[in-house]
């Protein structure tokens, strides 16, 4: 999963690259969009990324929810934790 979010992470840098490229190419310069801007961008999106999948396998992964305290019931019931 991780490497599934550093290829996304990099398509969007690269677009991002790209855009300014032909930004640049019509003499169209913004302040904030610099080679580092997009590189503390895609930062955050992998961070953001891995964050996200973080929390969702902690929350799949544990008997906290409505439907996860009924399965820890049923496995106990069964023997089975």
């Amino acid at each position: 999963m991780k490497e599934e979010i550093k290829e996304i992470a990099t398509l969007i840098g690269g677009f991002l690259t790209e855009v300014m490229g032909f930004l640049a190419t019509l003499n169209i310069k913004y302040a904030w969009l610099t080679e580092a801007s997009i590189s503390a961008f895609v930062t955050v999106v992998i961070a953001g990324g891995v964050l996200g999948v973080g929390i969702y396998s902690v929350w799949k992964n544990t008997y906290v929810s409505k439907k996860g305290k009924e399965q820890k019931r049923e496995l106990l019931r069964k023997g089975l934790k």
